[in-house]
């Protein structure tokens, strides 16, 4: 019985030693707090470029490389978003139709640092049309994070306005911007 108790000391003693034994600590998470969230869709038209923007606040916490909470999750109200000209902002809700689909949806999930950068996975709902993006990229700065989505309005399944019997156009390529500003 003392042989044995021995073995096994000794083979306790052994793992410890080479490392299979030893307690693994995990660095301390990386937190990300936002405060607020910004919208820009950017675009051309035969008059020159249009900036729609929708600033609103949010506070969430996004847990960096960790089992926690993940996700960043926020809806963005469509009657929102300010052209800086109301005929603009007029055709902009009724281009993305907001009487019957009042809200985008913007889901990050799985953000991992990436460099002085982040990857994650972005999912974007705009009218009824659910676009996913797998290791998009988040740029930093010192105040936010942000990324840009170049798209089509033909992507969502939308036509791009036409005014003034064709006199003037909106291209059909647009590009939305988003910032998540942090603590």
């Amino acid at each position: 019985m003392n042989t044995r108790f021995s073995i096994l000391i000794m083979g306790l003693a052994v793992l410890f030693f080479f490392g299979s034994a030893k307690p693994t600590f995990s660095a301390e998470d990386t937190i990300l707090v936002i405060n607020k969230v910004k919208i820009e869709i950017t675009g051309v038209s035969t008059v020159g470029k249009y900036n729609c923007s929708n600033t609103f606040l949010k506070r969430d916490t996004l847990f960096l490389n960790s089992n926690k909470k993940n996700i960043f999750n926020t809806e963005i109200k469509m009657s929102q978003f300010d052209c800086g000209n109301k005929i603009m902002t007029k055709d902009l809700q009724g281009t993305v139709k907001i009487k019957q689909f009042p809200n985008s949806t913007v889901t990050i999930t799985d953000v991992k640092p990436f460099g002085k950068n982040y990857k994650c996975n972005l999912t974007f709902l705009i009218t009824n049309k659910t676009l996913k993006y797998k290791d998009f990229i988040l740029y930093g700065s010192d105040n936010n994070i942000h990324g840009s989505l170049d798209l089509n309005f033909s992507d969502i399944e939308l036509q791009a306005p036409v005014k003034m019997a064709g006199l003037i156009k909106v291209r059909d390529e647009i590009v939305i911007n988003f910032s998540l500003y942090k603590n």
